[in-house]
Order: C-alpha cells, then structure tokens, then sequence
C-alpha cells in the first residue's frame, strides 16, 4: 500500500465506528503519525473513548486500557515488584503502560500524584522504576479523555502534564441525521464489535519514517516560531506556547502533508492544526478571563495577524 492509501484506509476504517467526526480523525491520525499524543476533552457521551478504542482496534498493535479513579496509584500504571519466594528475589511486573497504545480513560479523575505518573513516559518514552530505567516501545501513544474540569469529581491536569500532549481537541455534537444513522447502527450491536485491523505495525512503522522526511521550508519553520512567540507576547495570555509547541505543530503538519500526498508543508496545514496544538499550552491572566476571552480567540486573532509566508 501507498502512504496515502495506508492512511485512508485506516481513516475509513476508524469512520466505520465514528461518524461526523472527520476532522477529530486526520487530528488523530496526525498527532500518531508524527509521535505526539492526545487529549481528547469533551462532555460524556460524545465517542471520545470509542474514538480511542476504534485506532487501536484498526491497527494490529498492543493496546492497553486504564480507567483513572480518584483510588488509581501510580504502581497501577507504571508496574510493581513482587517478591518472588521460589528465587528470593523480587520481580518486576509491567503494568499497562507497556503497550503501544495506552486508552487514560477519564484521566482529571484520578488525583495529580497519579497523573504524574505518565510524564516520563510521553515526554520521553521510558520509565525510571526503582532505580531502573524501562524503554517503552517507538510507537508508544497516549489517548487521554476526559471530562470538562467544571464537572464534578474531576481534578485539572497541571499545566506540565498538559503540555505533554501534542494536541487537544473536542469532538462536538454530531448532525441530526448523523445521530438518526447513529442510533439505526447501534440497534442490534455496536459497530466496534466487528471492527477488525486493516495495517499492520510494519505499515505505522513506515509511514511514521515518511512523515519525518516531508519538506519543511524555512519559511514555514520561522512562521511557526513567530506564532509561538506572538502567544508569549500577547496581552492577555500570562505563560505562551514552549518550544515543544512549535516541534509538534511542525510535526503534524508533516503528517498531514504526507495525507495530502504533498512532500512539503504549507501554511495552511499550520493553521489547520494551530488551535489544537497550542490552546492547552497557554495560560491567561485574571483580566482576560474576567473580560470572557477564551483561548480559541486568541489563537485566531494571533493567526490573522502574523504574515503568512508565500
């Protein structure tokens, strides 16, 4: 298969379970593609976890699963070491976060000493347990959901947590007749239940190497910086984007050029991904929120100001 057609065939294949939600799928499959993870924040209900559940069903790749509680330890994510009478030693047992996709389902849920817990793991794909360092696989990727943190029993990310994440986006509501097609498939049974892979990790493998030689100019590059700096510098905003920022909007928008069958990337899969890679990275102050500004409008005001490259 070519690179697009891996791609459109597991983009078809995810759309077989979620319907409406296009743009949240090329999000995804961007930020996977280019080695980031996701957070995906929405109300309950609208197919964050199925979305999830649906990527690792469509690629024949280790998939994991843990439901963040209030009573979630850290040992619950990252293993333990049991003693072991028969060699008087103590073993290590791996826990869920070996795998190559981790589901952290309703992740504010469980307290910040927990969440803590994935931060080596995203930032750098290993795990120092016990004074041992553990290597997590290349294609380690993190699908974290959760709930608006207005709801209740939700504890907010910290903002280094957040910053792990290469994108966050919502999902929404889908359209009348998307929701009448998806209450007439779910009649008998749910769409993920037959879902079965359609690439292989070889497949993901490759792909992720092409995403890394698609062209990025100088112009582009020095765009993305003067994005980045304008959230720094931007009344209103108290802490802008990091540099992390900028390497993972310059690395999805690799990916979604690679999509688009272009070996380099425009602007405008900059600004396609602009808002999902930088909005949970910026922090603004009291006067801000007091006057109703939200993020996404920052952003967008940002955007329509900062010269595009030709």
């Amino acid at each position: 298969m070519s690179d697009i057609e891996i791609y459109q065939k597991l983009s078809a294949n995810i759309e077989k379970v979620i319907q409406g939600q296009s743009s949240a799928i090329r999000k995804l499959l961007a930020a996977f593609f280019s080695g980031g993870h996701v957070l995906l924040e929405d109300v309950p209900g609208t197919g964050k976890t199925t979305l999830a559940k649906a990527l690792a069903k469509s690629i024949d790749v280790d998939f994991q699963r843990i439901q963040f509680t209030p009573d979630l330890l850290p040992t619950d994510i990252l293993g333990v070491s049991i003693f072991n009478q028969r060699d008087h030693d103590f073993e290590f047992h791996p826990g869920p976060i070996f795998s190559n996709i981790l589901l952290a389902d309703e992740i504010n849920r469980a307290s910040p000493r927990t969440q803590s817990a994935l931060l080596e793991a995203m930032g750098e794909r290993q795990v120092s347990i016990e004074r041992n360092n553990y290597q997590l696989d290349d294609l380690f990727f993190v699908i974290a959901t959760q709930n608006p943190v207005e709801y209740h029993g939700t504890y907010p990310l910290p903002e280094a947590q957040m910053d792990r994440f290469a994108m966050r986006f919502k999902l929404g509501y889908v359209t009348e007749d998307e929701e009448v097609a998806i209450l007439e498939k779910q009649k008998d049974h749910h769409p993920i239940e037959l879902l079965e892979s359609c690439v292989n990790k070889e497949d993901v493998v490759n792909l992720k190497k092409k995403v890394i030689n698609i062209n990025v100019s100088d112009e582009v590059k020095r765009y993305v910086v003067k994005l980045m700096r304008a959230t720094r510098d931007s009344e209103g905003i108290l802490n802008g984007a990091s540099p992390r920022a900028s390497l993972s909007i310059m690395k999805a928008a690799q990916a979604l050029a690679l999509f688009d069958g272009m070996d380099y990337v425009s602007p405008d899969h900059v600004q396609e991904i602009a808002i999902s890679v930088i909005s949970h990275r910026i922090m603004m102050n009291f006067q801000s929120r007091f006057s109703g500004n939200n993020r996404d409008q920052i952003i967008d005001d940002i955007l329509s100001k900062t010269p595009v490259p030709i």
